[in-house]
């Protein structure tokens, strides 16, 4: 290596987090972080890492991407059938991290999973590009293969197929919603002092606290 791993390090000093500029609603304050986001070009502002835990106590973890905040939670689209799906089966508390490197901030949400009606999945599926309907019908999710070929020709039987045609959903493919019962908001500060806001929920209300970094 050119240089030792423990050498790298930035110093964080584009914004700061007070308390009085928070929103009440944790909710709320995500979708302004949110926005900015997006305003700022970040370059994947829907990217999230999803963390679950496997039937044997193991933590996994895998980016996936957020497709809306409805009713109180966080979505997202995945084959029931991969290996996120059948974790979140038997073990529906996860976490979601976002981590906007451009404004140096972090979001951390742990909560409870569940799925989506399959009415909002059909909806959102037939939305996607039709390639994209094609991979979701043509792969089982996390299963092995042979060999990139044998994918590429199933694909490209179930393009031919529904050329010009409807896609039906995959019976194993659809949304998942995470709803927050925690949610921590971390801005990046010079001295590694970070600025660390917690929201907890406890009797149905959101509790804040400041948090050492």
């Amino acid at each position: 290596m050119q240089k030792n791993i423990s050498d790298i390090r930035n110093e964080y000093s584009k914004a700061k987090l007070d308390e009085k500029d928070i929103d009440s609603s944790p909710l709320e304050f995500f979708k302004k972080w949110f926005d900015q986001a997006i305003e700022s070009q970040v370059a994947e502002p829907t990217a999230m890492t999803l963390a679950t835990v496997t039937e044997e106590g193991l933590p996994d973890a895998r980016i996936v991407l957020l497709k809306g905040i409805e009713n109180g939670g966080f979505q997202f689209y995945t084959n029931y059938s991969s290996s996120k799906g059948k974790e979140l089966a038997k073990n529906p508390n996860a976490c979601l991290v976002f981590f906007w490197f451009e404004l140096e901030r972090q979001v951390r949400i742990r909560g409870i999973v569940s799925k989506v009606s399959r009415e909002i999945s059909e909806t959102y599926f037939h939305s996607r590009p039709f390639d994209s309907q094609i991979g979701a019908l043509a792969s089982d999710q996390s299963e092995e293969v042979e060999n990139r070929s044998v994918l590429e020709k199933k694909f490209g039987e179930f393009k031919s197929k529904y050329e010009g045609k409807s896609v039906p959903l995959p019976e194993n493919w659809g949304g998942y919603i995470l709803e927050p019962f925690e949610i921590e908001f971390w801005q990046g500060r010079r001295s590694r002092l970070h600025d660390r806001i917690l929201f907890r929920k406890e009797g149905g209300l959101w509790v804040r606290k400041r948090l050492q970094p």
